[in-house]
């Protein structure tokens, strides 16, 4: 995580595999400039994803998380993309609430043609998680285990 003094973030990103999931390869293919400390895991659809994923991501580890789905109306299951839009606008206000900084934890909607906007999220989330440190709040919960 600390290596030569430089922090080194770890970020989950849950991606729909029909668009975000798409979107990341092509960014890949496509030989975009990008952070490699994103670890993607591929999900259904973006509507699957339980905030609980979340909540497990941060307390094993993970210094932010991105949900990444099909734009709204696009979703090839017709309207998991709206579920997870009104979930997470409300899972986020909760973190905030609980005391998280906002910027840890982000949803996006990337199509698989969006490659390019794939990498820039994933530059601008580096960024963000790199100006906010490690996630240390739930440092307490992994010491008690």
């Amino acid at each position: 995580m600390m290596e030569n003094n430089e922090f080194k973030p770890k970020i989950v990103g849950f991606c729909c595999n029909w668009c975000s999931y798409a979107g990341a390869d092509l960014a890949g293919i496509s030989r975009f400039k990008q952070p490699p400390y994103m670890r993607i895991i591929r999900v259904p659809c973006s509507g699957r994803v339980n905030p609980v994923f979340v909540v497990r991501a941060f307390q094993r580890g993970a210094d932010g998380v991105l949900v990444a789905g099909c734009h709204p109306g696009d979703c090839h299951y017709a309207t998991g993309n709206y579920f997870t839009r009104r979930r997470f606008l409300v899972f986020k206000r909760l973190l905030e609430y609980v005391g998280y900084e906002p910027g840890r934890f982000k949803a996006r909607w990337i199509s698989g043609a969006e490659g390019q906007k794939f990498a820039d999220n994933t530059k601008e989330m580096t960024e963000t998680i790199k100006a906010l440190g490690p996630n240390l709040r739930f440092k307490k919960f992994k010491e008690s285990k």
